[in-house]
């Protein structure tokens, strides 16, 4: 591919890395989609991506575009335990193997609403997540995947021998330790103590 198919555009101020690209899938320019998550919604209902290349380790020999592009999607579904993309301008097994390891992205105001009660869970990291009694337990760093639920991974800082240092706590996300989340304050409260 030696000019770019895509309109080169700025990645939006509120882009979420969504997935990548793994590899050229078939020979009719489709390829195969690594999403970051198990809710593929946003991919599957957006007509058009943001792609940056792959990161640095791993973009050797890279060459499709440089800096952030915007796609077309013309088409989508899954396929196996996956899920497969034809993108416009890709039209051969060349153009969609050029792409191997690119990063795709969506600004989190083109996701769809989600249902009550659940959570995206960009939305969640940078909360403060407190107890019951209103004590400081962290702020979520990261969620972690542990089959049919997920873990909140937060971080906090702790003294120990005098000096401060940053511990990381764990509280599953499931409705028996989770009491509210307010998005708006931006603020967990659970049913945990901080010597769990």
């Amino acid at each position: 591919m030696s000019s770019s198919p895509f309109a080169a555009k700025s990645l939006p101020d509120d882009a979420v890395e969504l997935g990548r690209i793994q590899e050229a899938w078939g020979i009719k320019g489709w390829v195969r989609i690594q999403p970051h998550s198990a809710d593929t919604s946003a991919l599957f209902e957006s007509r058009e991506w943001f792609l940056q290349p792959p990161e640095a380790r791993f973009a050797r020999g890279f060459s499709a575009f440089s800096g952030s592009v915007q796609v077309q999607i013309a088409e989508i579904k899954t396929h196996a335990d996956g899920i497969v993309a034809r993108l416009e301008g890709v039209e051969d097994r060349n153009g969609a193997e050029a792409l191997k390891g690119v990063r795709i992205s969506l600004p989190r105001s083109a996701f769809p609403a989600a249902a009550d009660g659940e959570y995206y869970w960009v939305d969640l990291i940078g909360l403060e997540v407190v107890n019951r009694e209103g004590v400081h337990l962290g702020v979520v760093r990261d969620l972690m995947p542990t089959g049919p639920t997920s873990v909140l991974v937060m971080e906090y800082t702790e003294t120990v021998d005098g000096a401060e240092k940053t511990a990381e706590r764990l509280v599953p996300f499931v409705g028996a330790y989770i009491d509210d989340v307010d998005l708006k304050a931006r603020r967990i409260t659970a049913d945990w103590q901080p010597d769990y």
